[in-house]
């Protein structure tokens, strides 16, 4: 068993983390390892926002999306996912990671910064382009099972061996290596600037996201059965609550949605993607708002049933950000899309 957080990256803390050297976890998990070259990643999100019956005209934007990733300097990974907003829009978000922010740069300035940032006329769509690009040393993952990363791990050099820092509250920020010397307290408030049809959201210190995702590709049918039956509606419960009311806990915006193959089909998996004022207003949501205590107790109810032989894959990645980390801009989209909810 090791450190969720590696070596290169410990320091003499000034902050002690929630369990002591002798903490050993009821079950393993794993986090990705970056090369220690790896100084900074970039997590990007380009969403399309459209009526219904705009489906079909929706295809030209994202096959020209898929175009651009192949590129010279494109990213080393990414993923697309559905699902529709709480004003009834649809929403496809394709999600590009890059280990390498200079790459990033190169071909952002090419081909991403026309997403939502060059005017458009005559279309029915809304574009919005939201971005962290964190030092490494302010985020973290976690994985249930080795064998099939996601997310940003899917750009990193592999997974750990078991870790300890999981299993309790507090755990999350454990993992994130600024945690040994920083409280990551937030300052300040989103503001956005802008005009006719188009705000960039200038935002504040230390906001954070996580992606939380469920994969149940190699459950069998009774697994698959029990996920759908005792578990996912419990989640989807949790997710619902922070799309409509998670402003009353410092939750910005909330989206639970369905991840898409290359034929636009759904597959079998799921993340949710929120964008908080603080980490600490997610870990007090997770530690104690009854929606998060009933999707803590589905899925530990799950497991004990299932034990060892569970095949569903779970994971996160948690990010917080310096406000020099993080670029949103918004063109034709409602006023509820994203972190426009949060000014």
């Amino acid at each position: 068993m090791e450190s969720a957080i590696p070596d290169h990256l410990k320091t003499a803390r000034t902050r002690h983390p929630r369990v002591g050297d002798d903490y050993v976890p009821p079950y393993p998990a794993f986090v990705a390892r970056h090369k220690p070259s790896v100084a900074r990643v970039v997590m990007a999100y380009f969403g399309l926002q459209f009526l219904a019956a705009d489906e079909q005209a929706a295809s030209a934007p994202l096959e020209q999306a898929v175009t651009a990733f192949k590129a010279e300097d494109g990213p080393g990974h990414w993923d697309r996912a559905r699902y529709t907003d709480e004003a009834g829009y649809e929403t496809i978000i394709t999600i590009a990671y890059w280990d390498d922010p200079a790459r990033f740069d190169s071909w952002f300035a090419s081909y991403g910064a026309a997403w939502a940032g060059e005017d458009k006329t005559n279309v029915p769509f809304g574009f919005f382009t939201e971005i962290l690009r964190p030092s490494i040393t302010r985020y973290e993952t976690l994985f249930s099972s080795a064998g099939r990363m996601e997310g940003i791990a899917v750009v990193a050099d592999g997974l750990s061996d078991m870790v300890q820092e999981h299993a309790y509250w507090g755990g999350m920020r454990d993992r994130i290596p600024l945690s040994q010397t920083s409280d990551m307290a937030p300052a300040g408030s989103p503001q956005a600037t802008g005009a006719n049809g188009y705000l960039r959201v200038v935002p504040h210190e230390n906001l954070c996201l996580i992606r939380s995702g469920q994969d149940w590709t190699d459950t069998d049918a009774s697994e698959r059965q029990l996920y759908l039956d005792d578990v996912e509606p419990v989640l989807r419960v949790g997710m619902d609550f922070l799309r409509d009311e998670g402003l009353s806990c410092g939750c910005f915006a909330s989206r639970y949605m369905r991840v898409v193959g290359a034929d636009g089909k759904s597959v079998e998996k799921s993340f949710g993607m929120s964008w908080w004022k603080s980490l600490s207003a997610l870990e007090r949501w997770a530690e104690s708002h009854p929606t998060h205590v009933a999707i803590f107790g589905a899925a530990m109810k799950y497991l004990m049933a299932l034990g060892p032989s569970a095949k569903l894959r779970l994971y996160h990645e948690v990010t917080v950000a310096a406000a020099d980390e993080q670029f949103f801009e918004y063109r034709n989209c409602h006023p509820k899309t994203g972190m426009l909810r949060a000014v």
